[in-house]
């Protein structure tokens, strides 16, 4: 056996277990809590591919493993979240609303697995993390819409997770975004940020999913495209 594997994987398994420990707190409706954990799950994850690559032990188990735990922390533990939050007033159809978030995070893990090696300089769809972020920020910013709006968002997110909007990879190899589309994304986040100042932490992913949504239709209507290495 080897014992250095162990060391990433069981980061891995850490990051499981705290959204599952998140899925938990939901269900007793301890929201804050609950979306406390998902981002102690965030900060786990970032740490076991770093530990595996420093270990020199990466390989295609790691990632594997990685990205099954993912599925829970960053799909499932949201989408209880954000049901047990909200979209339980919506019946059957918050149910079904929530569940599709989970989908779009395992459908984005399985693409990222597969194309890991073909793409450099972004991500493709918004990175699972990010989406669960999106989940976790709306509800400790206390942000209080009516059901259908937040089945909206979820469903908003839940797509761009799968979809082919370039984010940032923040690692210096590229960067897709264009200036015009992130000043305006800057100024619709702050008058967001105007309207509720206690939804600042929503308001940091709502500006960075905006981001990629408005770059990805200025390179559609210029043709400009990013240089990536």
């Amino acid at each position: 056996m080897n014992y250095k594997r162990m060391v990433p994987n069981s980061i891995s398994g850490l990051s499981q277990m705290l959204g599952l420990i998140s899925i938990y707190l939901s269900m007793e409706k301890d929201f804050s809590l609950a979306a406390i954990f998902i981002i102690l799950a965030i900060l786990a994850d970032s740490c076991d591919g770093r530990a595996a690559r420093a270990l020199g032990v990466s390989g295609p188990f790691g990632v594997e493993m990685d990205s099954l735990c993912d599925v829970c922390s960053f799909g499932m533990a949201p989408s209880v979240l954000i049901y047990t939050y909200s979209l339980h007033q919506l019946g059957v159809a918050g149910m079904i609303i929530s569940g599709l978030f989970a989908f779009g995070a395992a459908m984005r893990l399985a693409r990222f697995n597969v194309n890991v090696s073909a793409i450099h300089g972004y991500f493709q769809g918004m990175p699972a993390p990010a989406g669960a972020c999106v989940i976790v920020t709306f509800v400790l910013g206390g942000m209080q819409i009516s059901p259908v709006l937040t089945a909206l968002l979820t469903v908003a997110v839940a797509c761009l997770m799968y979809s082919d909007v370039k984010y940032p990879d923040f690692k210096g190899h590229g960067n897709p975004l264009f200036r015009v589309p992130v000043i305006l994304a800057f100024i619709l986040g702050a008058l967001v940020l105007y309207s509720d100042v206690k939804a600042w932490p929503f308001v940091i992913m709502f500006t960075y999913t905006l981001c990629g949504v408005l770059n990805a239709v200025y390179v559609k209507v210029t043709g400009k495209q990013a240089v990536f290495k």
